[in-house]
């Protein structure tokens, strides 16, 4: 197999690893560009000591701790302070703050064990709390938890030991727990259950509907809009938002189910004054079985290719 071969075939894998890092979805795909540029620069004193899969991992860890070396820790805007109340009064975005992206649906062909591991290791939730860990602290813990390197590996990697390593793991996974909810308490009902929430969360948001809405969200539910600061905790906040910034009525937004963070998620299109539906938000919701527990839009149109759809679409005809 070629070297192109064998980045073509861990590049999804690699942009998952520099996310996990950097919680930037541009930011991991600069990443894996400046690993590949190493790589090839460094091919010829590649001693084959390693696969290239680990060789490729080692430089694209080292590439994310110099990159985070002169980057700040990205952000949903709950962590900045207390919820808003009044949909009227909304902070002006902070297009320069450091933000927390999404990320598509990752690894759609490979291993189904490895998709279900990434999936859980993308979490929206995860993603935000490994931002907590300093980077250091963060790349042990997502080498030795997600990626299974063994504590001497990643000691060679970092110029430590293995006993160092092995304590500031401990320290990384208590930490974690703090910050990250666990499991079951956001796990998503089955189908078909699951199905019809999402269903009709779509059609209630695209007809404006805040009757159905407020049948869907759960009394303690959560909006985060990046790059807009102020976010909205429950579901009388929530619904004051929506009935504020929504237009009413049919053919006026268009919600079109993707994923994201290995769930599902939606990109929303609004119609213009020339006809056309132009790109909004990616929204990210949380499913329960209570129902939608929170939801992260991001006011992004520029994300809009990366989960592969158009930044305009166009009624028929």
């Amino acid at each position: 197999m070629s070297l192109e071969d064998e980045f073509a075939r861990y590049r999804s894998e690699l942009v998952a690893h520099c996310y996990r890092m950097l919680a930037s979805l541009h930011d991991a795909e600069d990443a894996v560009q400046e690993t590949y540029l190493r790589a090839w620069r460094g091919f010829a004193e590649f001693e084959q000591r390693s696969s290239v899969k680990t060789w490729l991992y080692r430089i694209a860890t080292r590439v994310c701790l110099n990159m985070l070396k002169h980057s700040s820790r990205r952000m949903v805007p709950s962590a900045l302070g207390a919820p808003g109340t009044d949909p009227d009064d909304l902070e002006a975005p902070v297009r320069e703050a450091t933000w927390l992206e999404p990320f598509p649906e990752p690894l759609s062909n490979a291993d189904p064990a490895l998709v279900v591991g990434t999936r859980q290791s993308l979490r929206l939730a995860m993603v935000a709390a490994l931002q907590y860990l300093p980077p250091r602290r963060r790349a042990v813990l997502i080498l030795r938890d997600v990626v299974s390197w063994q504590a001497s590996e990643v000691a060679d990697l970092l110029g430590t030991t293995t006993a160092a390593v092995n304590s500031t793991l401990q320290r990384a996974r208590a930490e974690l727990a703090r910050l990250a909810p666990e499991e079951d308490e956001f796990a998503e009902p089955d189908e078909p259950v699951r199905r019809a929430l999402l269903d009709r969360y779509a059609r209630a948001f695209e007809r404006a509907d805040m009757v159905a809405l407020e049948g869907l969200l759960t009394e303690d539910t959560r909006w985060e809009m990046p790059p807009i600061p102020t976010w909205f905790d429950g579901r009388r906040d929530v619904l004051r938002l929506l009935a504020a910034k929504l237009r009413p009525g049919e053919g006026q937004r268009i919600l079109v189910e993707t994923s994201a963070n290995g769930r599902p998620a939606f990109a929303m299109y609004t119609r213009g004054r020339d006809g056309a539906f132009h790109a909004h938000t990616i929204q990210v919701p949380t499913l329960t079985k209570a129902g939608v527990s929170a939801v992260l839009t991001f006011h992004r149109a520029d994300l809009f290719p990366f989960f592969g759809l158009p930044i305009d679409r166009y009624p028929p005809g």
